[in-house]
């Protein structure tokens, strides 16, 4: 992959303003722990992506918004575009010839949608660096001449908990899974729950016999009272939800896919497999037996604060910051 030259370093304690788009919630407030002050944009009807501050999430004092109709006469130092719309509609729309000359990061969140291997990424400019959250990611698509780096995920649990594991049951937690179909899973989440006993919380889950959504503050609660995390996604990135739960002390159950296989590792931390039919008798196992879903939960929350913790990913996130700015 083409890799992003390297420079001298900018000067000590340099604070960025950095411009970026409001597109993943718990994504945005992980990377807002890195200490930049960030800039939401918004308008007027807080459409989608340009929301800004919304939400319950504790945002810090370094977040901040950003209206759509002043950005050209602001002043910042590097742009983060977050998804397509912001890279080919707002920034045409928005942003003055010299802002988009700006230092500028695309970050990736997702694998390719149309083709796995073969779909050349939306952003062919040499002059950005290309950011996938994944390893996965970064090997599906098809880079081009852009400079690609990796940081992978981080995560702030947003409320202290202990897990209890006294549901015996396993938690599936997809947004709109109806309408995003056998991709996030919806045929196995129908196929499992007839099997094992299972609760799906997300938005728009109530249309599929879930519970609907859960509060941001109140998911690690609701994970924590679970024995396991049940995973039928076939084809994503790794997703947050999955981090959390296992931050949470809950072992997870799930496709051999993607990222997740270089996560999971079976009868340590979770079980995965190709063949779903053989999820159930794990999944059986584990609300069937706490201390085995303790045992595999601990080892799945120490992977996760091995990897996945907040403060390697601060400490990514400022390397690539400084980079791109120079």
């Amino acid at each position: 992959m083409p890799q992003w030259p390297s420079e001298a370093a900018p000067p000590s304690g340099r604070r960025l303003r950095i411009l970026t788009w409001h597109v993943h919630g718990n994504y945005l407030y992980n990377l807002t722990q890195v200490p930049h002050d960030f800039w939401l944009v918004t308008d007027e009807a807080r459409s989608p992506q340009r929301t800004g501050r919304v939400g319950a999430l504790p945002w810090g004092d370094n977040v901040h918004e950003a209206p759509a109709a002043d950005l050209a006469s602001m002043s910042f130092d590097l742009v983060l575009y977050q998804s397509r719309q912001a890279w080919e509609v707002d920034r045409e729309r928005y942003l003055s010839a010299a802002q988009r000359r700006l230092p500028r990061i695309v970050l990736e969140h997702d694998p390719p949608q149309l083709h796995p291997t073969d779909t050349p990424h939306w952003c062919d400019d040499p002059g950005a660096l290309l950011v996938h959250v994944t390893p996965f990611n970064a090997l599906m698509w098809d880079n081009g001449h852009v400079p690609v780096r990796v940081v992978e995920h981080g995560v702030k649990p947003l409320a202290p908990v202990e897990w209890s594991g006294h549901l015996a049951r396993g938690v599936v937690v997809v947004n709109h899974i109806g309408r995003r179909g056998r991709r996030l899973g919806l045929d196995l989440w129908r196929r499992f729950g007839a099997q094992v006993p299972l609760t799906l919380v997300g938005m728009g889950s109530e249309a599929v016999g879930g519970q609907g959504e859960v509060a941001q503050l109140d998911m690690p609660a609701v994970l924590a009272a679970h024995r396991f995390y049940c995973h039928p996604v076939r084809y994503t990135s790794l997703g947050l939800a999955v981090i959390e739960a296992m931050m949470a002390g809950l072992p997870v159950v799930g496709l051999a896919t993607t990222e997740l296989v270089t996560v999971i590792r079976n009868g340590h931390n979770g079980y995965i497999d190709t063949e779903p039919q053989r999820l159930v008798p794990v999944m059986r196992a584990l609300s069937e037996d706490r201390d085995l879903a303790l045992q595999w939960g601990q080892a799945a929350r120490r992977t996760a604060q091995e990897r996945f913790s907040i403060d390697r990913f601060v400490s990514d996130w400022l390397a690539v910051l400084d980079e791109v700015a120079r």
